[in-house]
């Protein structure tokens, strides 16, 4: 351990790189190289960490699917990264705003600004957490890249006190020694050091947003929420989101663009209704009421 890591006393996301330690007086290619060989690790620690990723979201999946909420937690970065995924989660897959939550220290405001005092805090998240009510169907996954924020930590324990049988997790790029209290499950990274010494925005920020992606696609796609590889329940609210609403149209009915965008005006702008009407011969309330039986499992009604 060098005399820099030993004042730190940090994880292995804090070393210095002895590869990168000429950063300075690289050319750009040479910055670039640098990058790409940490992206290609970032990716390989995703790969390793595939077992605890999949028993997380094995465990998350009943209780989502009876309707649990999936919440994230984190402070500066990890923070960012959660609330973005949750952001993307009613466009994509048309479900309520409230259903994927992210937490980051300092509130709202942080996502601008930095607030990297709040992440000390391991109280931080209660009331923000008390306000969600969290049942035992929720999930709530801690983001930490160091394993060891006390935003995080503290807010994984309360979550488990608050609903015993929730499903909890931490996402880290760093071994720990043990999950901390209140974790079911631990999902380490084990990106390595940064090109840039403790710059967790980079190569574990990168394998951060890999492993959040996992997370919330493959709990929709168990939730009925995708079919075959489309986003059937895509929120068609700008010119983008239409054409691609048409488009998922166009592919399961084998109908012209003309014709699909008619009958997603008929279907009320659902993908998974204009399909059941078009292959079931039905109107629109009867091929809600036909999705509503198998709940809203497209493969299943057709």
């Amino acid at each position: 351990m060098t005399s820099f890591e030993h004042e730190h006393r940090t994880s292995s996301t804090e070393r210095r790189d002895p590869a990168t330690r000429d950063l300075h007086a690289r050319s750009v290619a040479g910055i670039l190289d640098a990058f790409g060989t940490a992206d290609l690790r970032a990716v390989e620690a995703v790969a390793e960490a595939r077992p605890a990723l999949t028993a997380l979201i094995e465990a998350a999946e009943p209780g989502f699917v009876r309707g649990g909420r999936l919440v994230y937690l984190g402070a500066g970065t990890s923070g960012r990264l959660g609330v973005l995924d949750a952001s993307e989660a009613p466009p994509t897959f048309d479900v309520d705003e409230g259903r994927v939550v992210g937490l980051i220290a300092g509130g709202d405001a942080a996502l601008r600004r930095s607030s990297e005092a709040s992440e000390d805090d391991p109280n931080g998240a209660q009331a923000e957490l008390d306000g969600l009510a969290l049942t035992d169907d929720d999930t709530v996954v801690g983001i930490a890249a160091s394993g060891r924020t006390p935003y995080v930590l503290g807010a994984l324990a309360h979550a488990k006190s608050r609903a015993p049988g929730a499903v909890t997790g931490l996402v880290c790029c760093t071994e720990i020694a043990a999950p901390p209290p209140g974790c079911d499950h631990l999902v380490e990274l084990l990106t390595g050091p940064e090109v840039l010494t403790g710059s967790t925005r980079l190569k574990a920020g990168t394998a951060t947003k890999l492993v959040l992606n996992a997370i919330s696609t493959a709990l929709m796609v168990r939730a009925g929420r995708v079919h075959e590889n489309l986003m059937v329940d895509v929120r068609a609210t700008n010119a983008k989101l239409r054409a691609r609403a048409i488009g998922i149209v166009r592919e399961l009915t084998d109908l012209d663009a003309t014709a699909a965008g008619d009958l997603l005006e008929r279907a009320g702008g659902s993908c998974k209704v204009a399909v059941a009407m078009h292959h079931l011969g039905l109107e629109r309330d009867a091929a809600v009421a036909a999705l509503a039986r198998v709940a809203g499992r497209l493969g299943d009604v057709l």
